[in-house]
């Protein structure tokens, strides 16, 4: 069966993610984990490895079922074969945005510019698209880490 080579690199890139996780989940029992309400110091990178190993074996399933013609048809390559930068710029573009805007604009300007600049790294996202994910993702940031978790950033802060 001659098989495209996104399949492979998929296949293999689940199975790599699914070692690291695994190692990780390793690595993380080896501290005290403590209970969900008191957390030890090998509490999140249990959680975070073990995480990891499902989505890389999902991953892997995922490659051994999707069929060939969706996979020629993705549209993320050019046609000499190279690959498409735009998503590699926007995200790291909307990692900068994010550190530069945590620390002198607050929570919500800083999620809605990853999650915005991030998201247009994608060619089928229109502006409005990347604008309502942006919108979307400040509320459950707000929700999650400011209200939730209390965590001390402010939603705004205008300057130092």
């Amino acid at each position: 069966m001659n098989t495209p080579s996104r399949f492979k690199k998929d296949y293999y890139g689940g199975g790599l993610m699914t070692l690291i996780g695994l190692a990780t989940l390793v690595a993380g029992l080896q501290y005290r984990t403590g209970s969900l309400s008191h957390m030890g110091p090998g509490f999140f990178p249990a959680a975070v490895g073990a995480l990891l190993a499902i989505v890389g074996v999902l991953i892997a399933i995922s490659a051994r079922k999707e069929p060939p013609a969706q996979a020629q048809a993705s549209g993320h390559e050019h046609g000499a074969g190279l690959p498409d930068l735009r998503g590699c710029a926007c995200i790291i573009l909307g990692v900068l945005a994010f550190l530069l805007l945590g620390k002198y604009g607050g929570l919500i300007p800083a999620t809605f510019a990853i999650v915005f600049i991030s998201a247009l790294g994608d060619r089928s996202n229109t502006v409005k698209q990347a604008a309502i994910l942006a919108l979307a993702m400040c509320v459950i940031a707000t929700v999650v880490f400011w209200w939730a978790l209390q965590l001390q950033l402010p939603l705004f802060a205008w300057g130092v």
